[in-house]
């Protein structure tokens, strides 16, 4: 049982944070939560808002939206002969740069 929850952890965090829409004065990037820890406890929130400052430069940015976007389900297998849907939930912010 730990092993799985050690193993749901890592491919949950596997993507990490990335822009989904980018453009010359914004965009949007989503990262990976836990329901259990929520979006704002996520570690890769801070690593976003890290993204979205280096996007807006010495600017300052105003967050437009935020919620909870598509995730995805991913079949693992940590033994042979079995079989684990995961469900990974992703919070996106849409920002723009001032």
């Amino acid at each position: 049982m730990v092993a799985a929850i050690a193993l749901s952890t890592l491919v949950a965090c596997a993507d990490g944070v990335k822009f989904v829409q980018e453009h010359e004065d914004g965009g949007v990037v989503v990262y990976p939560f836990r329901g259990d820890q929520g979006s704002l406890l996520s570690p890769f929130r801070q690593n976003a808002l890290t993204l979205i400052q280096e996007k807006c430069g010495s600017r300052s940015y105003t967050i437009v939206r935020e919620g909870e976007t598509q995730g995805r389900s991913r079949v693992v297998s940590p033994m042979e002969g079995q079989e684990e849907v995961i469900q990974e939930r992703r919070w996106g912010i849409q920002f723009q740069c001032q």
